[in-house]
């Protein structure tokens, strides 16, 4: 008896262990420069009321929209100082930002940073906070507090210089208190009158300990330091003591959830989540060697928990992570601890209430819930472990294998049995593709050796290509329609089982009809439509009678994805599974995609026969799980964080300079002159899931005559548009209500030329005045309007000719991601950037690709040319080794060489185009000396 508690005690516990761990798996992308950041230190990070992310990175301010990424640069040439320590946003939507040189505003109209009361805040900005219209900056020397354009700055220390003014963090408390960690220690400040008491941890060796962050939780603070790990201190008793350790000392950020959860940033043991209620980490993000998950690096130097919970870290030396969103529409199954089908391919699935039967390449599964029932059927129990169709029959579960032939399960006894023993080949030996009934109780099974009937057990037919009509090859598909009519489809065409004449035939297909090719799935729909998915090519529609048949349109997001399975909701639409993608369908124009960031864990879906089961939950097989949802969340409200936003706007491929104006519907106009005729539209929905799932629609009024579907990119150029007035529309794909727009003015050429000509006038009247006034005749050389309009017709040029260039050039956005992940990894795990020597082609060689795919790679997805991608990393090893000791003695020509320049000339030219300094002044600024 006590064995047996002990047992039911072990498995409650892995049951509530399950269910709290299994919901929040993250999936991670990182951020490199080859996605656009400017390095790959981020020290800061901030989000936006907009959804903006904001990272402060070594050396510039850069704003994120889950999938561009645009600089703001800081200007200065010390570049010790440019690092971005804090930022943060005010109700206005001004953007703050504070580094080691002092307080920045981003000017929006500009886009550019301006330095803010540079005669006041001279020193570092260290930590800034936001709180009821009110900036509070934390700083070498004390704090400075901005509202409504007044600045006020208190002292902790009557001595400026004194380390007790250094303010690292801060956090807001009750009363209207202010809790501040500086260098000497904890500060509480009390904002109505200025009071300022000191606070000193006595268990500390030293007198005063340094903070370098504070986060507060209830009566509760937790204080960040770079040696102790987290120090807890009560405000009611103020007492400090040690907190939970989390395998690392060096705490480099803290923040909370506001509730009970705190976020905890160390450098060199990752991230966790520690549960303050509870006393214990619940979570931990690390970097575990030969893991594919998992954070990119251990030295976390920032951290962000949004809204959505989304986790965003920043490291030292390796960019950005940040956990891919996902809104749990759908959900993956699993029965804890007996059970989960998370990344398991499923093939197969039957519900009957409390019982589920789920058939993967892995085995077989059953599951009673209601009394916790559970039993697996791998190759040890079977022949084959790949399950390719079940049927509840009679009672019992009909269970089909590839290359095993067929089983029955007792879901009383829970045991599996051979069918037909004394047929070797298909129900032995075979494979059994499909298990139907039709409206005679009768039991069909489509195999490698065609169609069995069986009735009560006992085989009444068997139909074969040589008997009968049936198409040659294996037996893919049975569908019993509302007439009666049975569809079977072969590897070879299709035929029908007609019921009056008890015969398969193929004489009463029309002309046109799909009955000649693969198809895999037939589904009939509430509006007696018969819908079948070949094996290649789009969707087929038809009615009963055959008389009217059509195929799906082209241009529509089902094309060139292979479908696999078709079921129908109850608001009469239909739920289209692909070889990439799941949509629902309206039956006439309206697609909705759902995919990763709707819960869905993999794209891929596979012939698994949908289920709906009698809660109305529809049940679906994916290669990563077994995926059900519950229609009633379809229903519910929800209202998405962000609205859809156009980001940014190119121009001639550069960044526009026209200001953008917001029209009374809440929309944007820009005006261009009318040499602007090359556009692009950057956009976004926020939604911060990975963006080869983010779709859209978009049309430019008076240039698209319908919207037009795009998956996979978040941007769209128009070339060489007339002079005129257009308005360019986008929104989430089959959801109207999200749309966004900006409307374009391009400028007629004819103000161009009335200028030219009033110039021209000018000038003529101008000579006429000289010509009397000297009484010369002297013919006066005139300037041609061909040479004032020259530069603006090179312009235009420009990007025809990289469309020209690229025009044979197929490469998906995918394709591009991937090979600039191995690029980055050529880069810096190979460093093969020292090599002065280096070729785009050898590049290529080493990627295993087209020197002409690289190229296109660099100038049309990086946006930047093969050797200003190769000096950056360059440039970068240089900054490196001019730090280390071990090159202190080394000449300036002698780094360049090392660094993969090939003279001290270039080097010199390439560094200061980069940098804005020569390489000597930047030397000077972080302190070295060199030759």
């Amino acid at each position: 008896m006590k064995y047996k508690l002990k047992n039911i005690f072990i498995i409650l516990l892995l049951l509530v262990v399950s269910v709290f761990a299994y919901p929040h798996s993250f999936a991670f992308r990182g951020l490199s420069v080859s996605d656009g950041l400017t390095d790959l230190l981020v020290n800061a990070i901030y989000k936006d009321a907009d959804g903006y992310v904001w990272l402060g990175t070594g050396s510039s301010l850069d704003r994120f929209d889950g999938v561009h990424i645009k600089h703001y640069q800081i200007t200065g040439t010390d570049e010790k100082l440019k690092r971005v320590n804090a930022i943060a946003g005010m109700d206005d939507g001004q953007i703050w930002m504070g580094n080691g040189m002092g307080l920045w505003r981003l000017n929006r109209e500009q886009n550019i940073l301006e330095r803010i009361v540079p005669e006041r805040i001279d020193c570092p900005v260290y930590t800034l906070l936001s709180s009821n219209g009110e900036l509070y900056i934390g700083t070498e020397k004390g704090l400075f507090i901005y509202r409504q354009g007044k600045l006020e700055q208190v002292l902790l220390d009557k001595n400026t210089f004194s380390s007790a003014n250094a303010i690292l963090g801060m956090c807001k408390g009750e009363q209207e208190m202010l809790w501040l960690a500086t260098k000497s220690g904890l500060v509480s400040l009390h904002l109505s009158d200025k009071n300022i008491t000191a606070y000193h941890d006595n268990s500390s060796s030293k007198d005063a300990s340094a903070f370098n962050d504070v986060a507060r939780i209830g009566a509760m603070l937790y204080l960040a330091t770079m040696d102790r790990g987290i120090v807890e201190f009560d405000t009611r008793t103020s007492q400090f003591k040690a907190y939970i350790g989390v395998g690392c000392n060096v705490i480099s950020t803290l923040s909370t959830d506001g509730e009970n959860l705190l976020y905890v940033g160390t450098d060199g043991n990752g991230v966790h989540f520690i549960d303050t209620g509870q006393g214990k980490i619940v979570r931990s993000l690390r970097h575990e060697t030969g893991s594919d998950g998992g954070l990119r690096s251990n030295s976390v130097y920032s951290l962000l928990v949004d809204g959505e919970g989304i986790v965003w870290v920043g490291f030292y030396q390796f960019g950005l992570d940040y956990t891919l969103y996902q809104n749990d529409l759908f959900s993956t199954y699993a029965f804890p601890p007996f059970f989960d089908s998370k990344d398991m391919p499923i093939r197969a699935v039957s519900i009957r209430g409390h019982e589920k039967l789920i058939g993967s390449r892995d085995g077989l599964f059953y599951i009673d819930e209601q009394h916790k029932r559970f039993k697996s059927f791998r190759t040890s129990q079977m022949r084959s472990s790949m399950v390719f169709c079940i049927r509840f029959y009679q009672g019992e579960y009909y269970i089909g294998t590839y290359g095993g032939g067929m089983y029955i399960l007792n879901p009383s006894t829970l045991t599996l049995h051979d069918f037909a023993p004394d047929e070797t080949i298909p129900f032995q030996k075979g494979h059994v593709f499909c298990i139907e009934e039709d409206a005679d109780g009768m039991l069909w099974i489509g195999t490698s050796a065609g169609i069995y009937c069986y009735r009560e057990g006992k085989l009444t037919a068997h139909y074969t290509s040589s008997n009968s009509k049936l198409p040659e090859g294996n037996v893919y598909e049975i569908h019993f329609d509302s007439t009666g009519k049975g569809w079977v489809c072969t590897e070879n065409g299709m035929c029908i089982w007609d019921p009056s004449s008890a015969k398969l035939r193929t004489d009463i297909f029309p002309e046109g009809f799909i009955h000649k090719e693969k198809v895999r799935v037939v589904y009939e729909d509430s509006d007696r439509n018969l819908y079948f998915f070949p094996d290649k090519g789009a969707l087929f529609i038809s009615d009963l009678s055959l008389n009217s048949f059509h195929r799906l349109q082209p241009g529509t997001p089902l094309e060139g994805r292979d479908g696999v399975f078709i079921i129908e909701d109850q608001e009469h639409w239909l739920w289209l599974g692909t070889s990439n993608g799941l949509f629902r369908y309206d039956k006439h124009h309206n697609f909705v995609p759902y995919n990763f960031v709707d819960g869905i864990p993999s794209s891929i879906f596979t012939l698994c026969p949908p289920v709906r089961d009698a809660s109305g939950k529809f049940w679906f097989g994916n290669t990563k799980g077994l995926v059900y949802l519950d229609m009633s969340r379809m229903k519910e409200e929800t209202v998405k964080p962000y609205v859809m936003l156009i980001t940014d706007v190119y121009v001639n491929g550069k960044p526009s300079d026209s200001p953008l104006v917001q029209t009374s519907d809440g929309g944007l106009e820009i005006a261009l002159e009318s040499s602007q005729k090359n556009i692009t539209f950057c956009f976004s929905d926020f939604s911060y899931t990975s963006p080869a799932f983010m779709a859209y629609e978009y049309q430019l009024q008076g240039e698209d005559k319908d919207w037009i579907t795009m998956t996979g990119n978040s941007d769209v150029t128009y070339y060489n548009l007339s002079s005129g007035t257009y308005t360019f529309k986008v929104r989430l794909m089959g959801k109207p209500e999200t749309e966004t727009r900006m409307v374009v003015c391009i400028a007629s050429p004819f103000g161009l030329w009335a200028g030219i000509g009033g110039g021209i006038i000018l000038v003529l009247s101008i000579s006429l005045l000289v010509r009397r006034y000297r009484r010369k005749r002297k013919t006066v050389n005139e300037e041609k309007p061909v040479d004032i309009v020259s530069p603006i017709v090179v312009e235009m040029e420009k990007p025809a000719v990289a469309e020209e260039k690229y025009k044979t050039v197929k490469v998906s956005a995918e394709e591009c991601s991937r090979l600039a992940k191995e690029l980055e990894n050529l880069m810096v795990g190979k460093r093969v950037y020292t090599n002065p020597d280096l070729k785009i082609a050898d590049l290529a060689a080493m990627l295993d690709t087209s020197a002409h795919t690289l190229s296109y790679l660099f100038n049309q997805h990086l946006n930047r040319n093969y050797y200003d991608y190769i000096n950056d990393y360059r440039i970068a090893e240089f900054k490196r080794l001019i730090v280390e000791d071990e090159y202190a003695k080394y000449t300036l020509s002698a780094l360049a060489e090392l660094c993969g320049f090939s003279s001290r000339a270039s080097f010199f030219r390439y560094f200061k185009k980069a940098m804005g300094i020569t390489p000597n002044e930047y030397i000077r600024s972080i302190g070295k000396t060199n030759e």
